[in-house]
């Protein structure tokens, strides 16, 4: 059968997603393009040969609207001729556009795709989309007659149903800063980031090179973050969840961000043909549907599914990328698979990386292929919990 592999994966370096953020004045098409034409140009590949591009983007509004993937292909210079279409899976979106790719090489539909995703919460503030809109709908209000809730509120239960206290999130979060800060001190991010120049912030022509994430605080401790408030506590919410300790906070939740990745993805056959070095195999996929309330642990039966169908345990997997939406997301997913965390998010994690929706999913699968690579482990995992009670997860098998 077809096989899949992941010839190369660049990403942006990720700002701050508010105005005045380093990567704030570059319209999210450009951003986009930036990291597919980084790609075409670090792998050398002949532009015409890719038979699609599929993106993945949350926020489908405004300047990511009209399918972005397309505007953000003939702004990287791809031909006319060469397909685009962006995909939705909330936070997964460009970790669901990589398994898409990859099912059409394996199907024999694509010699040749580029799997990418972006998202410029600077430009297109989270919720965009759905302001003043009823996107439930009454068979969803009808079935859940309570109400569904924020993120930030399942985050909390999650803390609670799994007895993570203040402290324990704080620890984690810290720890995120000071692996991202060390990532990039000993030049562990190097190679994955492509960087870009930017107009200054006062709008000259002037042009300030972006190269480092932005959100990282390498004098993060669970001390300075043990003096926030808890962010999403209103009235309402205690009311209705008396459980719940109020423990999610600014610093223990990811903050918002721009950046964008991108993928290349073709089979071992027509990589050999092309003079392609591939750096990993795509092994095994998985796609989960879980409790929209609690929303966010659909990631634990995501692992659990990918495992079995790959015929793997969990101490076969060297490294893991688990997506750092909030702290007690990822330490609920520990409590339950037992994973070590030492070979989680090794280079830190969206806690002080960032989480810029759309990209996140590519950002973890050019992350996860360094850490394979700068540890000489065999198989990497990645799992992404997303709104609605989804998630995805990916095993990959590193290659050479």
């Amino acid at each position: 059968m077809t096989d899949a592999v992941i010839v190369d994966a660049v990403r942006t370096p990720v700002g701050k997603g508010k105005p005045g953020g380093a990567l704030s004045g570059v319209h999210a098409v450009d951003l986009h393009a930036h990291a597919i034409r980084s790609l075409i140009e670090r792998t050398g590949i002949d532009p015409s040969l890719v038979d699609d591009v599929i993106s993945g983007a949350v926020g489908q509004v405004g300047e990511q609207s009209s399918n972005t993937a397309r505007w953000a292909a003939l702004a990287a210079g791809l031909p006319e001729s060469v397909p685009a279409v962006t995909v939705d899976r909330q936070c997964g979106s460009s970790q669901q556009a990589i398994h898409f790719a990859a099912q059409g090489v394996i199907s024999g539909a694509y010699d040749v795709a580029i799997a990418s995703g972006v998202e410029s919460m600077s430009r297109v503030p989270i919720g965009s989309q759905t302001l003043g809109q009823d996107f439930f709908g009454p068979g969803v209000a009808a079935r859940y007659p309570d109400g569904l809730i924020p993120q930030g509120i399942s985050a909390e239960l999650i803390a609670a149903r799994w007895h993570l206290s203040r402290e324990h999130l704080d620890d984690f979060a810290a720890e995120s800063h000071r692996r991202a800060a060390a990532a990039w001190d000993d030049g562990r991010f190097a190679a994955e980031v492509a960087a870009l120049r930017v107009a200054g912030a006062d709008g000259s022509a002037a042009a300030l090179e972006v190269f480092r994430d932005e959100t990282i605080r390498p004098g993060t401790t669970a001390q300075l973050l043990a003096g926030l408030k808890p962010a999403f506590y209103t009235p309402e919410f205690a009311h209705r969840f008396p459980e719940i300790g109020w423990r999610i906070t600014a610093g223990n939740s990811s903050p918002f961000n721009d950046g964008a990745a991108a993928v290349l993805i073709t089979s071992s056959e027509t990589a050999a043909r092309l003079g392609l070095r591939p750096r990993a195999r795509l092994h095994s996929f998985a796609v989960v549907g879980d409790d929209p309330l609690m929303m966010l642990t659909g990631i634990i039966p995501a692992t659990r599914k990918v495992l079995a169908r790959a015929g793997l345990e969990l101490s076969d997997i060297d490294a893991f990328e688990v997506n750092e939406a909030f702290a007690s997301v990822v330490l609920a997913w520990q409590a339950e698979t037992g994973a070590d965390l030492a070979k989680v998010n090794v280079n830190g994690g969206a806690l002080s990386i960032g989480h810029p929706l759309g990209a996140s999913g590519g950002r973890l699968m050019t992350t996860l292929l360094s850490v394979l690579e700068q540890t000489g482990g065999r198989y990497g995992l990645q799992t992404m919990c997303e709104a609605g009670g989804l998630a995805n997860a990916t095993i990959i098998e590193r290659l050479g």
